[in-house]
């Protein structure tokens, strides 16, 4: 039985919404994505809205300051989302206000309606005040609602949309403890994008690569400091990849023989995301901080794990110093990625959880 999905997101983050819809596709469902905003990176856009965001600095400082993360927020009604203060209730509303026309005429150009099932990716309606899905629900259509990383960490959940969801997933380890009836799915991914990989690469020569998206979230200036001690001592290339086009990252990513995903960051969580994917599936061996409990948790799990500044230190020496052992768990990475990031193995899972709580 064939179905559509109608995917809605802010914006198109990391590439993964579209994967999503390109999953479905796959598999013969019809798909859309719809998002708020431009993506920043270059990532594919379906239906992009080009609402205005602001993302200067002070705009970025202003969202880091008033997280729930930084009000140390951990579980409970204190993870929903509020106004935090009558300046900014007021911005939404007159948010609100600019969007609904260019929406109604969205929902009638691409006939919005016919789809079976609406899946908000970050958990975030058109409107803060989920008008648009509490209309999709009073027509019948059944709610998902995806959270990625900062979503549900730093903003907080969106109460009127969380109240009529009928399935509620993500693909974050450290969710799954702050909200008690979330499904965990792990994030669905196609490596044929990838460039060419070279099967005898020579992972003798050394070239490490770090690509963050946010230095903050990914800890780069402790990277920095560690790959700085450690060039001193031995032989090796050190690549810093801000500021490029995705496709070029990705070029120069695929000739590199380790890569640190995130190490001691703030904001971002622990684990990985789809540059940790991308890097797995290349062969490469990734480091990125886990907690013990995550570590243990992830099945098989790919990951060579450094949770400060002395871990990482620790993890870059035994794999600088054994050329052997990088490959050997770069093809391991290689394989876990087809196993547990397929687009087979995520829509079997997610098609179970549609059944399993009535979407289907």
């Amino acid at each position: 039985m064939s179905y559509s999905i109608l995917h809605i997101a802010p914006e198109n983050f990391a590439g993964v919404p579209i994967d999503f819809k390109r999953m479905h596709e796959h598999f013969g469902n019809s798909s859309r994505l719809i998002t708020f905003h431009d993506n920043p990176l270059g990532f594919e856009e379906d239906i992009c809205c080009h609402f205005a965001i602001p993302r200067s600095k002070v705009a970025t400082f202003y969202r880091m300051h008033h997280s729930l993360i930084r009000k140390g927020t951990d579980k409970g009604d204190d993870l929903f989302w509020r106004p935090k203060s009558i300046v900014e209730r007021l911005y939404f509303s007159l948010q609100t206000q600019s969007r609904i026309s260019m929406v109604k005429s969205l929902i009638q150009q691409y006939d919005l309606d016919a789809f079976d099932i609406i899946h908000y990716d970050g958990g975030l309606d058109f409107t803060r005040d989920s008008r648009f899905a509490k209309r999709w629900k009073s027509m019948n259509k059944p709610i998902v609602t995806c959270y990625y990383g900062s979503d549900l960490r730093a903003r907080g959940i969106i109460k009127e949309i969380d109240d009529i969801s009928d399935l509620k997933i993500t693909s974050e380890f450290d969710h799954l403890s702050l909200k008690s009836d979330l499904e965990f799915v792990f994030y669905p991914y196609n490596p044929d994008e990838l460039p060419q990989s070279n099967p005898n690469k020579d992972f003798s020569r050394i070239r490490i690569v770090h690509s963050p998206t946010n230095r903050i979230y990914k800890g780069t200036e402790l990277i920095v400091s560690v790959i700085e001690k450690l060039q001193r001592t031995y032989d090796f290339e050190f690549l810093l990849l801000e500021n490029m086009s995705r496709s070029e990252v990705l070029a120069v990513k695929s000739q590199c023989t380790i890569s640190i995903d995130q190490v001691g960051g703030s904001y971002g969580g622990t684990g990985y995301g789809k540059a940790g994917i991308e890097s797995l599936a290349m062969g490469i061996p990734t480091i990125t901080n886990m907690t013990e409990d995550y570590a243990s948790w992830l099945p098989e799990n790919p990951f060579v794990i450094a949770n400060n500044a002395k871990e990482l230190e620790v993890q870059l020496v035994r794999l600088i110093e054994s050329p052997d052992n990088c490959k050997t768990i770069g093809e391991h990475g290689r394989k876990w990625v087809d196993t547990y990031h397929s687009y087979k193995r995520v829509n079997e899972h997610l098609e179970s959880l549609y059944h399993k709580y009535g979407l289907l």
